[in-house]
């Protein structure tokens, strides 16, 4: 918990650093330019609409279509609403603040003449694919290594992710979509929401251990206080039979 909270913290810090350097214009907007040249560099028909449909995974339409999936898919496995619960609340809360921080900052997207169509008009600071990307696919990294007791599961999920996330951040600035700080906003912010939430739910579960014994509530078994009771209740029943024939 204490080592979660320092990343949290960390994170969050990092994110923040971004928002004074994009607001005062200095500091790590000076990667913006540079950037956004190199990526132009690298531009041509194929790797353009190659990056234009990877996007669109991360899009407003692409991501709950592949959350909903494998939200579904875990579900399914871990027979507990678990996975609903923190990809839908984590999901909301990161759309919420994207949405809010577009607002609050109003930055400016690079001009058009720079950028690979379809154009975006939103203000650009955070990037909303980026963030709401990390978001998404950190908490359901988090719920598939919580299913999977292979080592090699996880490592090959979490690259997966890993590699997916950064991608999408870069596919961004690739189509000139957003400057690079707007990227990294949205990476530092998710990444420290997406700790708030393993966090949140490891103490939730700390907590519910303390105060009942057993395992996690399931569909089968959906209430844990239940399943104690009756097993409670049966050991009571064993004890008192057993002194009557004591007796």
């Amino acid at each position: 918990m204490i080592i979660g909270g320092a990343l949290v913290i960390a994170m969050a810090l990092l994110g923040a650093e971004v928002y004074s350097d994009v607001v005062d214009e200095e500091g790590l907007t000076s990667l913006d330019i540079p950037a956004l040249e190199y990526a132009q560099s690298l531009r041509n028909p194929e790797t353009d609409a190659f990056a234009t449909g990877f996007t669109n995974v991360g899009g407003g339409i692409g991501m709950p279509i592949l959350a909903s999936i494998l939200t579904a898919w875990l579900t399914f496995l871990s027979r507990t609403w678990r996975p609903i619960v923190l990809v839908g609340g984590a999901a909301l809360v990161s759309t919420t603040a994207t949405t809010m921080s577009k607002r609050l900052v109003g930055r400016t997207r690079p001009d058009h003449s720079e950028a690979v169509p379809p154009f975006e008009h939103t203000p650009s600071f955070p990037s909303g694919h980026t963030l709401n990307t990390t978001v998404v696919i950190g908490v359901l990294l988090y719920l598939m290594c919580l299913q999977f007791q292979m080592l090699w599961a996880r490592i090959t999920a979490i690259t997966a992710g890993v590699v997916f996330i950064i991608a999408m951040g870069l596919s961004r600035v690739f189509l000139g979509h957003h400057w690079f700080t707007d990227v990294m906003a949205g990476w530092f912010l998710g990444l420290a929401w997406v700790g708030i939430v393993i966090l949140a739910h490891r103490l939730f579960h700390l907590l519910r251990r303390r105060e009942h014994a057993g395992p996690a509530p399931t569909f089968e078994h959906p209430v844990v206080r239940d399943v104690v009771a009756d097993a409670v209740h049966h050991d009571g029943r064993h004890t008192a039979h057993g002194e009557d024939k004591a007796g």
